[in-house]
């Protein structure tokens, strides 16, 4: 299905998903455009997480609708996630911890190579993909600052290192949108401002879309083109930064009535 450039890249609609008699989300649409970083914020227990798991496909909505560059993911399974164009990062670090930096990168690279099983039993172009692939992974680890670090095993380093190693390995999957779980978290000030820019390098230089959902309230208005503001499962709120700063349902949900 062939999609207009200027429309949306992401399109959530009327999403619905309960645990049981827990309702997690309940009727949330928004739209996420291209080369932009939307970010999802809302209160522990507003359903951010959940959203994205729906998104990713690691839980299958109730109801709704969610189309990522003009096609339907609603049947799209897990596995071919990535091939779509959709990369993620989590909440908590699922690294190979005795894998080099590059190693781990390289495996964010594994959904693109495109020799089939014929050409690895004669090594056909084996060669070559893998050359692609290293010189790709390599090129992210530059990008967020991790050529230092590329022979390191990544279970030695830092926590907001190996931060940037799952970053990089995201983006080594090529993907049009890369969703991006709290990934503030655990860093310290300095880390935070290497991460803002690096948020928007990613976006305005690569043209590649963020999908941010982050407790970072700095981080997030500083970075964000568009805000959602989800609140027990329903979203309250969408729009600027600015927009949703002053909206007084925000600042009750979220913000403190006193913001």
């Amino acid at each position: 299905m062939s999609v207009d450039a200027a429309g949306p890249l992401l399109s959530v609609s009327d999403v619905s998903i309960r645990f049981g008699g827990i309702i997690a989300l309940s009727d949330v649409s928004f739209d996420a455009a291209r080369r932009q970083v939307c970010s999802v914020i809302g209160p522990n227990g507003a359903g951010k997480t959940t959203l994205f798991n729906c998104i990713s496909r690691l839980y299958r909505p109730n109801s709704g609708s969610i189309l990522f560059d003009g096609n339907s993911l609603d049947s799209q399974p897990q596995y071919k996630i990535a091939g779509v164009g959709l990369g993620r990062t989590f909440q908590n670090l699922a690294l190979f911890r005795t894998m080099s930096v590059l190693d781990n990168v390289l495996v964010g690279t594994h959904h693109t190579l495109r020799c089939g099983f014929l050409a690895h039993a004669f090594q056909i172009g084996v060669a070559a993909e893998e050359r692609r692939a290293r010189d790709r992974a390599l090129e992210m680890c530059d990008l967020v600052g991790l050529g230092p670090y590329v022979d390191v095993d990544v279970g030695s380093l830092p926590f907001g290192i190996q931060k940037r190693v799952e970053f990089a390995r995201a983006l080594a999957a090529e993907p049009k949108m890369l969703m991006l779980d709290e990934p503030a978290a655990g860093l310290n000030h300095e880390e935070v401002e290497g991460l803002r820019a690096l948020i928007r390098d990613v976006c305005d230089k690569m043209s590649i879309a963020i999908l941010l959902v982050e407790h970072h309230m700095n981080l997030v208005m500083s970075v964000s083109d568009k805000v959602v503001v989800l609140n027990f499962g329903r979203k309250i709120a969408e729009g600027s930064p600015d927009t949703v700063r002053s909206n007084p349902d925000v600042m009750e949900a979220y913000l403190g009535t006193e913001a």
